[in-house]
């Protein structure tokens, strides 16, 4: 995301707390300090979900994971995803959220896979 300098930084770090069967945790820890992440911070949230430090340390500079990232952003400028959320049903891009919306869009096309 552009809007946020730190969000490749996360994603990776999201990614190495993964390698650990941490991704969750970290995960909501993102969440919940989004507007004060840095580096320090990210090492803070590894420490308090109990990652090894130096596997985190290495696994977030890990190219395959750095690629994935470039990936998936690259996948999301093809499909103008500009912002988060972003829900997409069977390859189509919903922008109306409404949660009732979203139930009633699920059930017909599940209803077309029956």
């Amino acid at each position: 995301m552009s809007s946020h300098k730190f969000a490749r930084k996360a994603a990776a770090a999201a990614l190495a707390a993964e390698c650990q069967g941490k991704f969750w945790e970290f995960h909501d820890q993102l969440f919940k300090h989004y507007r004060s992440l840095n580096g320090k911070k990210l090492l803070d949230i590894a420490r308090e979900v109990g990652l090894n430090e130096a596997q985190f340390n290495t696994d977030r500079k890990n190219p395959e994971i750095l690629g994935k990232i470039e990936r998936d952003y690259e996948e999301g400028q093809k499909l103008e995803v500009t912002g988060i959320p972003a829900v997409f049903i069977n390859g189509r891009r919903i922008d109306n959220r409404d949660l009732k919306k979203l139930r009633s869009l699920v059930k017909k096309e599940f209803k077309k896979t029956r």
